[in-house]
C-alpha cells in the first residue's frame, strides 16, 4: 500500500522535461534576452548585497540582510513585469502611446515644480501609501519612445518632409528632454541622444538630424563654456572670496553642472571628486583577473551610491576585469539580439519601439560604466538590471518586457512558436521592408 502510495506520487510530480516545456510554452520571445535579464538579475542580488554594507550599519543598525531581501523582492517583482508585459501584443502600445505621452508631460511639470528634493535635484514623487519615491523621468522616456516609434511608423512616405515629417518626431523628443534637463541632465542628453538614433534608423534627413545635434549642444556648450571661464575662480575660494559656480547654483542646477565639468576637465589627482578617487581605489583593488572574491570588497564602506551608481567599480573590485569585461559582453549581447529583432519585424512599430528601448538601456548601462571609469563627469544614471532596486528597477524590467512582446510575435510570425490569441494590428502600423531598414 505505502509503495502504490509513493509511486503515484511520483508519478505525479512534472519531471526536467516536462518544467523545461512549461517554461519554453509560457515564456515567448528571444530566448537570449530572458537568460541575459535571468544573469543580470542575479549578478545584481550579489553585487548589491555585498555593496550594502554601510548602508546597513548607517540605516538599520548592521542588519544586511533587509537590503537582500529587499533586492530579492524586487527581482521578482520586475521578473513578473517582464513576463506581464511580453504576454501582450505590443500593438496595444501603439493604441496607448499618445495617451501615456500626454499624461507624461503633466507628470514632468508637477515634478519638476513639486517634486520630493533628494541630492540638491527635485526629479522624484513620493507615493503617500507605499512611501515609495518614483522617478517621472523613467515614465516619461518610456512614453516617448513608444509615441516617437508610433509616428515614425506612420511617417514614412513623408519622413523627409519637416513639416509633416520631421517636426511631428521632433516636438514631441524636444518637449520631454526640456522638461527633464531642469533636474537630471545626464538624462536628458541620453534620451535625446536614443531619440536621434532613433531618428536616424527611421530614415530621418541628414540636414535634419544636424538640426537635433545643434539643438541638443546648445546647453552642453553653455555649461562647458562657463566652466571654462571660471575655473581659475577657484582659487579664490581660499581667499573666502565665493566662485561663480557658486553664485549660479542659485539657478536651479547650474551650478552643479558646472562644477562636475569644472573637477573632470581641471581637478588635480587630490582634487579629485571623494566618489571618483574612491571608484578608482576599487578598480586598482581589482586584479587583472579574478579580482578580491564575492563579497570582499574593501571600498564599499567608503565609496558613496557603492550599489546605485558605482556598483560597477564594486563589480570590478571583487571580479576583477574578467567580472568588468563579462559586464560589457553582457549588454553587447542584449544589444545585438534586439537588432536583430528589429530587422525581422515586418511592422514599423515593434521594430523601432525594440530597438528605441534597447538603444536606451544599452546607452545608459555605457555611461554609468563610463563613468565608473572616469571617463566622463558624473552622472548619477545606474547600472540597467544591476543597481539596487527601486523605481528605476521597474521601468527598465517594464522597457525589457515591451521588447520580448516584440520578440515573441516576431517569433509566431516565423511558425517558431504555437500560434496565440492575438489582437488585430491596424494597418496603420504595417510597414514595408524598406520602412524598417537604416537609413
Amino acid at each position: 500500500m505505502l509503495k502504490e502510495t509513493t509511486d503515484k506520487l511520483f508519478s505525479q510530480m512534472p519531471s526536467i522535461g516536462g518544467v523545461k516545456e512549461h517554461l519554453d510554452q509560457r515564456t515567448r520571445g528571444d530566448k537570449y534576452i530572458w537568460a541575459l535579464v535571468l544573469v543580470l538579475s542575479l549578478i545584481s542580488i550579489m553585487v548589491v548585497y555585498s555593496a550594502t554594507g554601510s548602508l546597513a550599519y548607517k540605516m538599520s543598525k548592521g542588519n544586511t540582510s533587509i537590503y537582500l531581501f529587499k533586492q530579492v523582492a524586487f527581482t521578482l517583482i520586475g521578473l513578473v513585469v517582464v513576463f506581464a508585459l511580453h504576454r501582450i501584443n505590443y500593438t496595444v502600445f501603439s493604441r496607448v502611446a499618445t495617451v501615456l505621452f500626454i499624461l507624461s508631460v503633466p507628470l514632468l511639470i508637477y515634478t519638476l515644480f513639486f517634486g520630493a528634493k533628494i541630492n540638491e535635484g527635485s526629479r522624484w514623487i513620493k507615493l503617500p501609501i507605499i512611501n515609495m519615491t518614483i522617478q517621472s523621468s523613467d515614465v516619461a522616456k518610456l512614453a516617448l519612445f513608444m509615441y516617437i516609434s508610433r509616428v515614425l511608423s506612420k511617417k514614412q512616405e513623408v519622413i523627409k518632409d519637416f513639416r509633416k515629417g520631421f517636426w511631428p518626431v521632433f516636438w514631441p523628443v524636444l518637449l520631454i528632454c526640456g522638461l527633464i534637463m531642469p533636474a537630471n541632465l545626464s538624462n536628458a542628453l541620453l534620451t535625446g541622444a536614443t531619440s536621434l538614433l532613433l531618428m536616424f534608423i527611421g530614415r530621418v534627413s541628414f540636414k535634419h538630424i544636424g538640426l537635433v545635434i545643434l539643438v541638443a549642444m546648445i546647453p552642453v556648450v553653455i555649461i562647458v563654456s562657463v566652466a571654462m571661464a571660471t575655473h581659475n575662480n577657484k582659487a579664490s575660494a581660499a581667499e573666502g572670496k565665493p566662485i561663480v559656480a557658486e553664485k549660479l547654483k542659485s539657478f536651479g542646477r547650474f551650478g552643479t553642472w558646472v562644477s562636475r565639468v569644472q573637477d573632470f576637465m581641471y581637478a588635480e589627482e587630490n582634487d579629485v571628486p571623494y566618489q571618483v578617487q574612491q571608484a578608482k581605489i576599487a578598480i586598482a583593488n581589482g586584479s587583472m583577473l579574478y579580482g578580491l572574491g564575492p563579497g570582499n570588497s574593501r571600498q564599499r564602506n567608503f565609496l558613496p551610491q557603492a550599489y546605485n551608481d558605482f556598483i560597477y567599480s564594486v563589480i570590478i573590485e571583487e571580479y576583477g576585469l574578467i567580472g568588468g569585461a563579462f559586464i560589457v559582453f553582457i549588454y553587447l549581447v542584449f544589444l545585438f539580439r534586439c537588432i536583430r529583432i528589429f530587422r525581422k519585424c515586418p511592422y514599423a512599430f515593434g521594430a523601432f519601439l525594440a530597438l528605441g528601448l534597447s538603444f536606451t538601456l544599452v546607452i545608459q548601462a555605457v555611461a554609468n560604466m563610463a563613468v565608473n571609469v572616469n571617463i566622463v563627469p558624473v552622472t548619477g544614471v545606474t547600472l540597467p538590471l544591476v543597481s539596487m532596486g527601486g523605481s528605476s528597477f521597474i521601468f527598465t524590467c517594464c522597457a525589457v518586457g515591451l521588447i520580448l512582446s516584440v520578440a515573441r510575435n516576431v517569433e509566431q510570425m516565423e511558425g517558431n512558436a504555437p500560434k496565440e490569441t492575438e489582437i488585430e494590428i491596424p494597418e496603420e502600423n504595417i510597414a514595408t521592408e524598406n520602412e524598417v531598414q537604416p537609413a
